[in-house]
């Protein structure tokens, strides 16, 4: 760490002290985490057939179930899904915050068999979901759930006779993702997203036939304050944060979603819990 950032980490974290031991603290425990942001995204591509024009996609990420995150959270924020009508369903990662020390049950199987899409829903694994010994159990709650795992693999989305391709590797932190294996047999002519849990992985998959990448666990840095940003990021989310992000040299545009939960500490402070919904369009 260079001397401007450890002096901006450490005044950031003065700033973030004293305001969260006053009203803030209050805030950004018991109310933002609770505050939705639907963030809408247009995604336009030449590779994309008209046959997919005003398809939806909704991304939710990192729910960390169990620390600060309630079923009946999860509940209601499945309901929320559901009213937006997607026609395809993913998840980015890190679905219970310690699968060792959660209460495996019927209720999670249930409300994740509730969320609704016609073209599928698909998942990925997180660093938390590889941790904690989570990494058969979770797989086999998801799969009872009716979503289908891309672990260094791809799945063809077929509307009306025209396909594109939706890819996923494993969790670069825990895991053995490989991109190269991921697309094997793949047509680099089809317009291709790939799930990647790990936003800096796209200066990785840039190098390859991918359009979009979409991403979490940064958490969008759970905490960010004003002139400074986020105070922390996990590795691997430590160049691209929140947002989107036009690798404009490689044709790859990637969005970061902020997640749902929390991990480490219980706040949110100008960054809420968030849900990606991309619509599709193909551009003439």
């Amino acid at each position: 760490m260079n001397r401007r950032s450890f002096i901006k980490k450490t005044f950031g974290s003065l700033l973030a002290f004293i305001g969260l031991s006053g009203g803030t603290y209050y805030y950004s425990r018991e109310i933002e985490p609770s505050l939705l942001k639907i963030t809408e995204e247009t995604i336009t591509s030449v590779k994309l057939n008209p046959a997919f024009n005003q398809f939806k996609i909704i991304q939710l990420s990192d729910t960390h179930i169990g620390f600060q995150y309630s079923l009946t959270q999860f509940k209601e924020l499945t309901d929320k899904i559901n009213s937006l009508e997607p026609d395809l369903i993913v998840f980015t990662g890190d679905l219970v915050d310690e699968p060792n020390n959660f209460n495996w049950d019927s209720n999670i199987v249930d409300i994740l068999q509730s969320m609704k899409a016609p073209y599928g829903k698909y998942w990925i694994y997180g660093n938390h979901d590889h941790g904690g010994y989570g990494t058969e159990v979770v797989r086999d709650v998801m799969e009872e759930s009716g979503f289908q795992l891309l672990q260094n693999s791809h799945a063809t989305i077929e509307k009306n006779s025209s396909h594109m391709i939706l890819a996923g590797i494993d969790d670069v932190m825990l895991g053995k993702p490989d991109l190269e294996s991921t697309l094997q047999n793949t047509n680099p002519d089809l317009f291709t997203i790939l799930l990647a849990h790990e936003p800096d992985y796209a200066d990785h998959a840039a190098g390859f036939p991918v359009d979009v990448q979409l991403s979490g666990h940064s958490h969008g840095g759970q905490v960010r304050l004003p002139f400074i940003g986020h105070l922390y990021t996990p590795a691997f989310a430590e160049k691209y944060v929140q947002g989107k992000y036009d690798l404009e040299s490689e044709g790859l545009t990637l969005y970061v979603n902020s997640g749902i939960g929390t991990t480490r500490l219980p706040y949110r402070f100008l960054c809420r819990p968030e849900l990606h919904m991309y619509t599709l369009h193909s551009k003439t």
